[in-house]
């Protein structure tokens, strides 16, 4: 298919990472100001709710977004129009609230805690039609545009809900808040730049969007499969344990932020350029770039837990309370699991930019497995210890499992040229 994308030259791989980076950087200070906000003016029970909410949301509109973003990026031979990623991301989002819905009232979730799980719901239909402009963006390696749009979005969200949360307490109205923030954010800023590089006219053909839907779907299990992952043992904490004990487990966990935002601002800036030294067989130049990718993550990780070991304790007191301090050693176990889990995602990034997306689901239903065996037998004998080495179990075999799928991609399956 011939794109009706606009031709704008791209800015350099170093500017598109230094944007990338500033505006993650400031984003996820800002989520982790919110995160620090309710553990400071209300309960870890509230941490608990809200973070249950984010746990029960995040792997439906994972599996619904499709990672159309992360496609739509990589379309270097402009398969599929702005239009059609568009429509599809829209109707998938419209399904996920339905899915939400549906879990709300046979999980049994009542009062305060559905409501908020359902604002999240919302929250994250606004967040998914603002990630697909992002796709348009990243495509045409103007990640500045995306930043910005993350530090508005991270500043006004921090505010609004530290406002909100003073004044009446009420950790709802907060989320309210947020969703009128977002909602402005994507009708004044995200929508205009779409126009940059083409027309925001959303496709709903059904001829049109299921080749796309079927190309997408592996990846769309996959993301979802991996937001499950990362929250099967928020789900066994809640049930085995409380949401008390997850409001401290969450806290904890979300530190490991600083190490994803890095990761996550190399691994979206580095994709396209992975994608077309794959896509053009430059498998000496995509190599070379992957192990750079791999050997930062496994870096960060060293030196997060250089961190955590010596000044953990000092920082959960400070940044939360000095309940939080007495959970350092569980702290330290998490970051390990998140310097292994940051090697891993930077392999996940080369096999997507790859295109090998069918591999993937395969790749994290194992993943998966492993994650929900791991949490039934280790948290109800070791409660949040427990919960950490699940972590690093799974953590550890996505890693050797995509270097598996990564040799296998470039040595049997080998681009067209």
């Amino acid at each position: 298919m011939i794109s009706n994308d606009k031709q704008i030259k791209p800015m350099s791989l170093r500017r598109n990472f230094s944007w990338t980076f500033t505006g993650n950087v400031i984003y996820a200070a800002c989520q982790w100001g919110m995160l620090m906000a309710m553990a400071k003016l209300g309960t870890p029970v509230v941490v608990g709710q809200y973070t249950l909410g984010l746990a029960v949301t995040a792997p439906v509109f994972m599996l619904t977004n499709l990672q159309l973003r992360g496609v739509q990026a990589t379309d270097a031979k402009d398969e599929h129009s702005f239009g059609e990623y568009l429509g599809l991301r829209i109707s998938g989002s419209a399904v996920a609230l339905a899915i939400i819905l549906l879990i709300i009232w046979f999980g049994g979730y009542r009062g305060e805690t559905a409501v908020v799980i359902m604002l999240l719901g919302l929250a994250k239909f606004i967040e998914s039609v603002s990630d697909i402009c992002f796709g348009l963006a990243q495509k045409h390696e103007q990640m500045q545009l995306i930043a910005k749009s993350h530090i508005v979005k991270g500043i006004l969200s921090l505010v609004v809900l530290v406002i909100i949360l003073i004044v009446t307490g009420s950790i709802t109205l907060s989320i309210v808040g947020l969703i009128i923030s977002w909602f402005l954010v994507l009708v004044l800023y995200d929508w205009v730049n779409t126009r940059n590089f083409s027309e925001p006219q959303p496709v709903f053909s059904g001829e049109k969007l299921w080749p796309l839907a079927r190309l997408s779907l592996p990846l769309g299990a996959v993301m979802a499969l991996i937001s499950l992952n990362s929250n099967i043992p928020r789900y066994f904490i809640e049930h085995e344990l409380s949401i008390e004990a997850l409001g401290y487990f969450s806290a904890m966990a979300y530190l490991i932020v600083a190490g994803n935002t890095v990761v996550s601002a190399l691994g979206q800036s580095a994709s396209p350029r992975l994608a077309k030294y794959f896509a053009f067989a430059n498998m000496k130049a995509y190599r070379r770039l992957l192990l750079k990718l791999a050997l930062l993550g496994a870096g960060l990780g060293i030196m997060g837990l250089g961190v955590s070991v010596t000044f953990g304790r000092e920082i959960l007191a400070l940044l939360y309370t000095p309940e939080y301090a007495e959970y350092a050693g569980i702290f330290n176990l998490i970051i390990v699991s998140a310097g292994i889990g940051y090697v891993a995602s930077f392999l996940g990034y080369g096999l997507t930019a790859a295109r090998f997306f069918k591999i993937q689901p395969a790749i994290f239903c194992i993943v998966t497995l492993v994650s929900l065996s791991s949490c039934a037998i280790l948290i109800p004998i070791a409660g949040l210890k427990g919960a950490a080495y699940a972590l690093i179990i799974t953590s550890l075999v996505q890693l050797l499992v995509s270097l598996l799928a990564i040799v296998y991609k470039m040595h049997f399956i080998p681009a067209k040229r």
